[in-house]
């Protein structure tokens, strides 16, 4: 039988890929380039549309662990995330093109693969065949209008993304490579600021003109994404806490800590151009030149892409999908990622590794499974599943139930997570 997957962003590539190796036949249906979304410009698959980092890999945080859980179930996304990553100190960030160019490729050399380039209006309630809702955060049109029918309407959050800047427009007469407290391979450029340049740059910040969104409602924003002038708005110095925090960093120009500081993060492996960390913002593209322009060592930046702001369509899963991702109805339609309220690149990849686990077990002639609830993964999986009101979650250490103090847990829960991943696989086999 072959599976139909609606959509080749993160959750639907993991789905694809783990049915292609299993020898099923996969027909991904993608729209772009007939039609892109507003923040989509790639025609690959797996494109990142907000920041080119897929967080921390230390074991001490819970992005760390979701990483080498996914590790062990062999993600498609991992594997080409570290054959194009470029140095980001502690984090994991890639060459979102080369990235992008690395899935499709492998997803292009299966046999058993077909790729339609359309968009999907609806989907047959009446066939057999299976299907995988990956459409993410951005799903709109006839689709979204049936989708919206078939699961009783949408959640949203709003989210936004960071401007990208010119290497070569930096002026390192001000500006210094390092990381914070010296920990890592001087992978980040910062942009130093004294205090009264960064009350100058505090004042016209609030002060800008921000494009309108309808319906927009600060309350609808996610905590992680927030825009740069809305944390600013929270406090005068809400920032020197946030992004632009100048601790474990010494400027070589003048020997003493700034006051604060912005830190600039390669976005492609060549170093040509440089992510505006923290800096997603809603503020109109006049605005933002100016704006970042008063930053030391910015006042010729070229932007090479303006930052904007999106609204984010997810399903109420508790109501509306069992704890297989399943519709409680339809079951030979799954969903996988961010439309399912899941937060986060890997978090979605790992969304579609599960949903791609248990087609195949279906297809095999098995029962679906659950993961342990004590992995990360899992917790995750069944937060989305269990909320009472569902609320867009990425992994963190909250999510397993464990009784543990806070430190004891960034020092062991890796290895209970990891211990708990590799029974289950053993258990598989």
């Amino acid at each position: 039988m072959r599976v139909n997957i609606v959509g080749a962003g993160l959750a639907g590539v993991e789905v694809a890929y783990k049915l292609l190796r299993e020898g099923f036949k996969v027909r991904i249906f993608e729209q772009k380039p007939v039609k892109f979304s507003p923040v989509h410009k790639m025609e690959t698959f797996g494109e990142l549309v907000c920041s080119n980092s897929l967080k921390s890999e230390s074991l001490k945080n819970a992005e760390g662990i979701l990483k080498e859980e996914m590790k062990l179930l062999d993600s498609l996304v991992l594997n080409c995330a570290y054959k194009t990553r470029v140095p980001a100190g502690k984090a994991l960030a890639v060459d979102r093109e080369k990235f992008s160019q690395c899935i499709t490729k492998v997803l292009e050399s299966f046999e058993n693969i077909e790729i339609v380039r359309k968009e999907v209006e609806k989907i047959d309630l009446d066939t057999n065949e299976i299907w995988v809702v990956a459409t993410g955060p951005t799903t709109d049109g006839k689709f979204a209008q049936w989708l919206s029918n078939l699961t009783g309407g949408f959640l949203n959050f709003f989210d936004a993304v960071a401007p990208i800047i010119s290497r070569d427009s930096i002026d390192f007469n001000k500006c210094f490579v390092g990381d914070r407290y010296g920990i890592g391979t001087g992978d980040y450029i910062n942009c130093p600021m004294t205090k009264e340049e960064y009350e100058r740059f505090y004042r016209e910040l609030v002060n800008a003109e921000m494009i309108e969104m309808k319906d927009f409602d600060r309350k609808l924003l996610f905590e992680r994404c927030q825009p740069i002038e809305e944390i600013a708005k929270s406090g005068e110095k809400s920032l020197l806490f946030g992004p632009l925090r100048p601790v474990g960093l010494v400027n070589p120009h003048t020997g003493e800590i700034p006051y604060a500081v912005i830190q600039l993060r390669k976005e492609d492996e060549e170093g040509n151009m440089y992510n505006i960390v923290g800096f997603q913002t809603r503020l109109k593209w006049s605005e933002q030149k100016r704006i970042i322009r008063l930053i030391p060592g910015l006042e010729n930046a070229e932007i090479l892409r303006y930052g904007v702001m999106h609204r984010n369509t997810y399903i109420d899963t508790p109501r509306v999908l069992d704890e297989f991702l399943r519709h409680k109805k339809y079951k030979n339609i799954f969903f996988a990622g961010q439309i399912t309220g899941v937060e986060g690149y890997l978090e979605s990849a790992a969304c579609g590794i599960y949903v791609g686990l248990n087609i195949s077990r279906i297809l095999s002639g098995k029962e679906p499974v659950k993961l342990p609830p004590k992995t990360m993964m899992g917790a995750l999986i069944n937060y989305i599943t269990k909320a009472d009101e569902l609320k867009p979650m990425y992994a963190n250490f909250g999510l397993i139930n464990v009784k543990m103090k806070k430190n004891e847990k960034r020092e062991k829960l890796h290895e209970i997570c990891i211990n708990e991943m590799k029974n289950f696989l053993n258990m598989l086999k």
